[in-house]
């Protein structure tokens, strides 16, 4: 049996459900995609942009590729909304190409969650917009985003 993935669905208060979001903020900014994989049921499907994918190996296949492609990521999420045991959410990410070419990815996300915890089910809708280095606002280390940075209503994103 799967171990459990506090907070636990249904999602009582926007706190629970904003802990889970940052959770996932955390570890997708790791950029470790066997343990971001973890986290999902084994076989949760996926569709990201216009991939469709089924299982931790798919994702884990997927976020290599990903991160190959995406250099210097760093990831904000932010809850949008919740109600029992689905979250959506709305993220920014800044990532440049290996020509060095700056973008900045948006998007939202609806999640689906098994009662232990694990995400069941990920859809993802990502437009991604040319910017100039200068333009850049997710300054921290790679790694997870200090708290005291500022997430996407800060910025005005």
């Amino acid at each position: 049996m799967e171990a459990e993935r506090p907070p636990l669905p249904p999602f009582a208060t926007a706190e629970d459900a904003a802990r889970k979001v940052r959770m996932a903020e955390d570890a997708w900014n790791g950029r470790s995609p066997e343990r971001v994989a973890l986290a999902y049921t084994p076989d949760c499907p996926w569709r990201n942009r216009s991939e469709f994918l089924q299982g931790r190996a798919a994702i884990a296949a997927f976020l290599t590729r990903k991160w190959q492609r995406e250099l210097d990521y760093r990831l904000i999420k932010e809850l949008w909304a919740f109600h029992g045991n689905r979250i959506a959410v709305r993220f920014a990410y800044e990532w440049h190409d290996d020509s060095g070419n700056w973008f900045r990815s948006y998007g939202n996300e609806n999640w689906e969650f098994a009662p232990n915890g694990l995400m069941s089910r990920r859809i993802a809708s990502i437009n991604d917009a040319p910017i100039a280095e200068a333009e850049r606002a997710f300054h921290w280390p790679l790694g997870r985003r200090p708290d005291e940075h500022p997430g996407l209503t800060e910025l005005g994103f």
